[in-house]
């Protein structure tokens, strides 16, 4: 039982995280677009803020689904 809460409040935490994380992505985003409107290169520090977070959300949203499967992988085994 306390290893499912601490699952869920793992996923809530991770959750948490990545939408913070996506807030800040989209800022850098919008600074790509701006430029690709306005045709010159977009600044390299922009470039390197969007691959940034999206490297890390993309590792924590792995690591949301592994522990999601942690989770509901005992409700499919009836451990739950």
């Amino acid at each position: 039982m306390f290893e499912k809460l601490k699952l869920k409040k793992q996923i809530k935490v991770i959750r948490q995280r990545i939408l913070f994380l996506e807030q800040k992505r989209a800022r850098s985003q919008a600074a790509l677009v701006d430029a690709i409107l306005k045709k010159v290169d977009p600044s390299d520090e922009d470039v390197e803020y969007f691959n940034q977070f999206t490297g890390e959300i993309e590792r924590l949203r792995t690591e949301m689904h592994d522990l999601e499967k942690q989770l509901f992988g005992d409700k499919e085994n009836g451990k739950v």
